[in-house]
C-alpha cells in the first residue's frame, strides 16, 4: 500500500499543544498553516554509501534477557566473523560463548564487574555484606515489560534498592565496548579507537518504539556514539538478524526436524535425539574456534527458495519470543518484511518462573519470598543449579533430574519453619518431587517437562495465529533460533505442530545465529528492504470545519473562517510496507504570511485509523519548529514549508525546509521525553 497521492486541503496548526487532549487550537489561537502540493513520496538516493567504509570493524553486541556476547568483523574481510573471547568463570553444563547478563554495583553505586565476575563475586560475599552490594540480573525484561518506559524508569537490584535502568544499560554496554576494544587493540597490536568501529546493538523486533529508543540513548552515554554521530550504532532486530544468518547456512551447518530426507548424512530412520546427539558431539569439536567463515555463498537452503518465497523466523530466547515472516525479492535476495513482528514474553524465563511456582507450593510462598530478600546469593545459586538441569530436559528422557539444594536453603527453612525441607516435600502432596539422601530435589522428568508446558504451549499457540494470517500462507521453511531454540522440548514441540505445513530448520551454533547475523547486517544494512511501520504517524492539523462531518466541540472560529481543530493527519498507517529511507513529503504555507515561527506537532497511535489527536492511544513524539526570524522578509506571500518523515531504519527522521531560505530543521521520533 503506497500513500495516497491527493491534494489534502487543510491547514496544519503549528501550536504547541499543552496536553495531546486540550484543543491546541482554543488554548493558544495561533494561526495555521495550509497545503500546496499533493503529498508524494521522495526515494532518497542512498547519501550515506561515501560514510560507509570509514568503519574499520562492525562490532554486534547480543544483549539477551539471560545472557549477552559480542562478536565481530573487519570490514576488509567480511567472511570472517569472530565470536569474543572465552569468559573466565562459567557452569557446568553451559556452554561459555556468551556470558550470564548480570551486572554487581558496590555499595556506592559504582561499576564493579559483570557476566560470571559479577555472580560469582556476589555469590562469594558474606551474607552481612552483600545485601549492601547491589546484584541485577534479567533486567531487560523491564524494558518491555514497563507501559510508560522514560529515561527515569527504575530497576531493582537483588537487594531491593533501586537504581536507574539508563545508567544500569549504559554500564553494561560500556562493559561490552571496552571488552571489544580491548580484545581488538591485542588483535592490532595498536590501540584501536572507538571512531573506528560501527556497533550493531540487537533488540527484540516486537519490542516498542520507546524500548528501541532507550537502548540508543543508553548506548550514547556509554559513549558508543553520540547524536551527532548516529550512523555509527546500528538497532537491528533480533529476528532480522537471524534471517540474514540464515541465508548463508549450508546444509553441513543446520539440523533439520523432520524426517523427510537424509540431512548431515543422518537417515530419515534416525530420530530427532539421534541428530541432536550428533550435532551436539559437532557443536563441542568446534567450540574451541572462535572465528567463523561465512562464506559468499547462498546457503543450499536459500537456493531453493524462489522469488516470493516466505519462511518465518522464530526468535526464542530467554525473556521473548519473537516471529517474523519475511519474503525473498530476487535478484539480490533482499528481504521483504511480510507481517508485522509479533510474538511475546515466551522466552525460556517463564520455566523458571513455573520452578518458582512449585518451589512455593512446596515450601510455602511467604519463605521463598524472605529467602530470596535474605539470602539473594544463593536464590542466584539455586537458580544456576536448576538452568544446568533445564538444559538437560529432553521429551525422551528417562532418570530423574537432580536440583541441589544450596546448604543456606536448607538451614533458613528449619529456622524459618521449625522443621527440615524432607518434611516439607513428604507434606506438600506434590509426589513427582522428591528429596535425595545427598540434598537435592529429584525432580521426574514428567514434572520438569510440566515446568516447560505452559510456556511452549503459549509458543505454539502464537504461532499457529500467525500461521492462520493471510500474509502467512504458503510459508517454505520455519527457522528456529535463539537461546531457547536448543530446548529439544521445544523443538519437538514445533515439529510436530508444523512440520506438516513447512521444513522446521535449526542452525547448529543456535544461540549464536543473532550474534553472527548482526554482524553481517552492520557490514550491510541495506540488505532488508521493506519494513512493516509498527505505527501510524501523522501530523496535528487544522480542516476547513464540515456541518454534519465534524463534531461541534472541534469548531473553532478565526477571522471569520471556520475550522475544525485537532485532526489527525496521517503521513504512514501501521503495519503498511515502507522500503528503507523511505520519505514521505507534505508542503504548508502559513495561513497568515507574517508568521515567522511554525511549529509542528508528530503523533503516533498503534491504531490503524484515527482521525483526531485527542482520541485515546495517540501520543506526541515529536515537534518541528522552525523560526524563521530574521529571514529576508521579502519572500513570496506563500510561503512553502515542506514537511518529510523518513521511515524504514529502526530510527525515523522527521524535517520541516522552508523552500524559499532553505531554512530547514530536523528532529528524530522521541518516545521517551513526551
Amino acid at each position: 500500500m503506497k500513500i495516497p497521492n491527493s491534494v489534502h486541503l487543510f491547514t496544519i496548526l503549528d501550536a504547541v499543544s499543552t496536553s495531546a487532549y486540550s484543543s491546541p487550537a482554543k488554548s493558544l489561537g495561533d494561526p495555521g498553516i495550509t497545503p500546496l502540493s499533493p503529498s508524494h513520496i521522495v526515494k532518497d538516493s542512498d547519501a550515506e554509501d561515501a560514510v560507509e567504509q570509514l568503519f574499520l570493524v562492525v562490532v554486534a553486541i547480543d544483549f539477551g534477557t539471560t545472557s549477552s556476547g559480542y562478536a565481530y568483523s573487519f570490514t576488509k574481510e567480511p567472511e570472517c566473523i569472530h565470536v569474543m573471547r572465552r569468559w573466565e568463570g562459567g557452569d557446568p553444563g553451559v556452554s561459555n560463548q556468551k556470558t550470564p547478563t548480570t551486572i554487581l554495583l558496590t555499595p556506592e553505586r559504582k561499576f564493579h564487574s559483570f557476566g560470571y565476575a559479577a555472580r560469582d563475586f556476589y555469590h562469594d560475599l558474606d551474607p552481612s555484606e552483600s545485601k549492601h552490594w547491589l546484584y541485577f540480573e534479567k533486567f531487560k525484561m523491564k524494558l518491555h515489560t514497563t507501559s510508560n518506559l522514560t529515561m527515569e524508569t527504575d530497576l531493582t537490584a537483588a537487594n531491593g534498592k533501586k537504581v536507574k535502568a539508563l545508567e544500569i544499560f549504559a554500564y553494561a554496554l560500556q562493559f561490552f565496548k571496552e571488552q571489544a576494544l580491548k580484545e581488538l587493540s591485542d588483535q592490532a597490536g595498536s590501540d584501536f579507537e572507538n571512531t573506528e568501529v560501527r556497533w550493531v546493538i540487537t533488540v527484540p523486533a516486537i519490542w516498542k518504539q520507546p524500548a528501541k529508543q532507550f537502548m540508543r540513548q543508553a548506548a550514547y552515554k556509554a559513549g558508543m556514539a553520540s547524536p551527532e554521530n548516529p550512523e555509527q550504532l546500528i538497532i537491528a532486530l533480533e529476528p532480522e538478524a537471524a534471517s540474514i544468518y540464515c541465508r548463508k547456512l549450508r546444509l553441513h551447518q543446520m539440523i533439520e526436524l523432520s524426517s523427510r530426507a537424509p540431512v548431515n548424512g543422518y537417515s530419515p530412520s534416525d530420530t530427532i535425539g539421534t541428530g541432536f546427539t550428533q550435532a551436539k558431539e559437532h557443536v563441542r569439536r568446534n567450540r574451541q574456534s572462535r572465528t567463523f567463515l561465512v562464506e559468499n555463498v547462498i546457503g543450499e537452503i536459500w537456493s531453493e527458495l524462489e522469488e516470493g518465497d516466505r519462511y518465518i523466523v522464530v526468535d526464542s530466547g530467554g525473556g521473548t519470543v519473537d516471529m517474523t515472516v519475511h519474503q525473498i525479492r530476487l535478484p539480490e535476495g533482499h528481504l521483504k518484511e511480510l507481517y508485522k513482528a509479533t510474538g511475546g514474553p515466551y522466552g525460556s524465563l517463564g520455566v523458571d518462573y513455573e520452578f518458582e511456582k512449585l518451589l512455593c507450593k512446596i515450601f510455602g510462598e511467604d519463605f521463598i519470598e524472605q529467602f530470596k530478600i535474605k539470602r539473594p546469593a544463593a536464590w542466584v545459586d539455586l537458580m544456576i543449579a536448576f538452568e544446568s538441569r533445564k538444559r538437560a530436559a529432553a521429551p525422551d528422557r528417562t532418570n530423574p533430574l537432580n536440583i541441589t539444594l544450596p546448604f543456606s536453603f536448607i538451614d533458613y527453612y528449619k529456622k524459618f519453619r521449625g522443621h527440615s525441607v524432607e518434611h516439607a516435600l513428604r507434606k506438600s502432596n506434590v509426589d513427582f518431587v522428591k528429596w535425595s539422601s545427598q540434598g537435592m530435589l529429584r525432580m521426574s522428568p514428567d514434572a520438569m517437562n510440566a515446568l516447560f508446558k505452559p510456556t511452549i504451549d503459549q509458543i505454539v499457540q502464537h504461532l499457529s495465529d500467525v500461521f492462520d494470517k493471510p500474509e502467512v500462507t504458503n510459508v517454505k521453511f520455519l527457522f528456529l533460533v535463539g537461546g531457547f531454540a536448543e530446548s529439544p522440548l521445544l523443538q519437538q514441540a514445533v515439529q510436530s505442530a508444523f512440520g506438516s505445513r513447512c521444513r522446521v530448520i535449526i542452525p547448529q551454533d543456535v544461540g549464536l545465529t543473532i550474534l553472527k547475523g548482526a554482524v553481517l547486517f552492520g557490514l550491510d544494512p541495506a540488505v532488508i528492504k521493506v519494513r512493516r511501520s509498527p505505527l501510524t504517524y501523522g501530523v496535528g492539523v487544522l480542516n476547513r470545519f464540515v456541518e454534519g462531518k465534524h463534531p461541534p466541540e472541534k469548531l473553532l472560529i478565526k477571522d471569520g473562517t471556520r475550522w475544525c481543530t485537532d485532526v489527525f493527519d496521517k503521513f504512514i498507517s501501521a503495519d503498511q510496507s515502507v522500503a528503507l529511507g523511505e520519505t514521505v513529503t507534505r508542503s504548508y504555507t502559513p495561513a497568515k504570511p507574517s508568521q515567522l515561527v511554525i511549529v509542528i506537532n508528530i503523533y503516533s497511535s498503534e491504531q490503524d485509523n484515527v482521525s483526531f489527536i485527542t482520541e485515546s492511544g495517540v501520543k506526541k513524539c515529536g515537534t518541528l519548529r522552525l523560526d524563521l526570524t530574521g529571514t529576508d522578509a521579502s519572500v513570496p506571500n506563500r510561503r512553502e514549508i515542506k514537511t518529510l518523515m523518513q521511515f524504514g531504519d529502526t530510527e525515523i527522521k522527521a524535517m520541516a525546509i522552508d523552500v524559499a531560505t532553505s531554512k530547514s530543521v530536523k528532529v528524530g521520533i522521541d518516545f521517551l521525553n513526551y
